[in-house]
């Protein structure tokens, strides 16, 4: 039928666009403000520049009239990294970038997923942990702020903590790498029955049931030893170069982890009530422009932004 679109994408009418347009311009204020430059890169990129960074991954693929493989970007963190990399080989750090851009992500069937969303987000290069962290994480909370959300949340937690206690109590890489993706989907049924079938003892099958469910406010960094300790160090490091109204904002989750695979440290979710998944996320790269020729520590994050629409439409209704 001519009418048909692909599935995972959708038209967006007058009305929702004026809604749209407003709403970015908000969030590309405070971008511009903290000094974030935007770029814009090129939605098709060689297949090669994406390699290993998404599990399930390219949503499209072409060839070029070369013979060479193309992607339809999915996302904008690896393509500015490459940015960074090549076009400010001499440029001294940090460099500051920010971008609207749509990527595009192979999903489910009826799973109501999209293939293809717009993403507004900052790239943070050659600031170091703790304090280039915290100030992606102020940013981020100053531009849903300027949104005109009221509600929402940022989960805090260490990508490498959890595999490293899995390691610690001999998890194989198979079951580890099985174990995450469980974890990655709030999926505690199946990590309860993979470990299950692990050769653990009582306490440490405890262990690895209970640091997945540690989530709350700062109390829940009192009192941590062995690697949770060093991971809840770098949480209060990072919390404590906060602006006071963004940390309010932060709830520091030990069980969050990302399938995307170029992550190293740091990671952040963004929550509102009024929408049921994640309206953005981030983290820190420190490995992934060395991919590129230029290694540099980096952090940025990415949002949603028709999520972001519908829980601030979500959360207005409310008030109303």
């Amino acid at each position: 039928m001519a009418e048909r679109i692909p599935s995972g994408t959708r038209d967006f009418l007058p009305d929702e666009m004026r809604e749209l347009r407003a709403m970015t311009d908000r969030l590309r204020t405070v971008f511009e403000g903290a000094g974030y430059g935007e770029v814009y890169t090129p939605a098709l990129e060689f297949e090669r520049t994406f390699q290993g960074d998404l599990p399930a991954g390219p949503a499209y693929r072409l060839f070029d009239e070369h013979g060479n493989v193309l992607v339809l970007r999915a996302d904008m963190t690896v393509p500015i990294a490459r940015v960074a990399a090549t076009r400010y080989a001499s440029e001294p750090p940090p460099l500051r970038f920010s971008y609207f851009a749509h990527a595009y992500r192979r999903v489910r069937p009826q799973r109501g997923q999209s293939r293809e969303f717009l993403q507004a987000g900052v790239e943070l290069i050659g600031a170091p942990a703790p304090a280039g962290t915290a100030e992606v994480l102020n940013v981020l909370c100053d531009a849903l702020d300027a949104a005109g959300l009221e509600n929402f949340r940022v989960g805090l937690g260490d990508v490498m903590l959890y595999p490293a206690l899995l390691r610690s109590h001999g998890i194989d890489e198979q079951s580890g790498e099985r174990i995450l993706a469980l974890l990655a989907k709030g999926d505690f049924v199946g990590v309860e029955r993979e470990l299950a079938g692990a050769e653990l003892s009582d306490a440490d099958a405890e262990l690895l049931l209970r640091v997945p469910r540690i989530r709350g406010g700062s109390e829940v960094l009192d009192g941590l030893t062995g690697p949770l300790l060093e991971a809840g160090m770098g949480m209060q490091d990072v919390l404590e170069l906060l602006s006071p109204q963004t940390a309010a904002r932060v709830i520091f989750d030990f069980g969050l982890v990302r399938s995307i695979g170029y992550y190293t440290g740091a990671v952040f979710q963004v929550y509102d009530p009024a929408y049921g998944t994640p309206l953005g996320s981030g983290g820190r790269y420190d490995e992934l422009l060395g991919r590129f020729g230029r290694p540099l520590p980096a952090v940025g994050f990415a949002l949603n932004v028709e999520r972001l629409h519908i829980a601030l439409t979500g959360e207005e209704r409310g008030r109303g």
